[in-house]
């Protein structure tokens, strides 16, 4: 489990929602946690597990953990109940299992320029990822792209016709949707000569 140092006496919200989802979305092994096939776990463990990690981290009490998801500007956790998850983004080998959402007609997905030549025949693939991971907005897909090029490209995808054909969308939060994958066919770069 990653150790802290930092002598301040508490976690802020940006550090523990990063501790968060490294525990919940990637190693969560490394926290003795065991997630659910929906990739759920108990508060009170993933708190224990936090604490135990020294430090600062010996302050993380229930009062930060709501804080950390109520405050946050992309949710990225979930709880319900005594139980916690993330929700989307997972690196982990086991699938964690979603409920299939119908998706708004368009979403959008940010990737850099260079990966366009792939994405028009292989389509958007997990890579590495569970999911396949979607833009609600334009502003969310550019800021994703942004993270894999200075000038990225913004894919629209045509969800509603993709969903009305059988493909499964997966609800992450109100900014992210996920898939399994996303077909060429349901793609287009307006930007980009085709």
């Amino acid at each position: 489990m990653p150790a802290e140092d930092d002598n301040s006496s508490t976690v802020s919200s940006v550090d523990l929602s990063r501790a968060v989802s490294h525990a919940l979305r990637h190693e969560p092994w490394l926290y003795e946690l065991e997630l659910d096939d929906e990739g759920w776990t108990p508060v009170d463990q993933l708190i224990a597990a936090l604490r135990e990690k020294g430090g600062r981290w010996t302050s993380v009490d229930r009062v930060s953990l709501e804080r950390m998801l109520e405050t946050a500007t992309k949710p990225r956790h979930e709880r319900d109940g005594e139980r916690i998850r993330a929700l989307y983004g997972h690196s982990l080998t086991g699938r964690i299992r979603r409920v299939p959402t119908t998706p708004p007609a368009t979403l959008f997905h940010g990737t850099a320029p260079e990966s366009w030549t792939t994405i028009r025949t292989d389509g958007l693939l997990p890579m590495g990822r569970q999911y396949v991971h979607l833009s609600a907005d334009r502003e969310t897909a550019t800021s994703v792209g942004l993270r894999k090029s200075p000038n990225p490209i913004i894919l629209l995808v045509d969800a509603a016709t993709a969903a009305e054909t059988g493909l499964p969308f997966y609800q992450g939060n109100h900014l992210v949707w996920l898939a399994d994958t996303v077909p060429a066919r349901y793609l287009h770069a307006p930007d980009q000569r085709l």
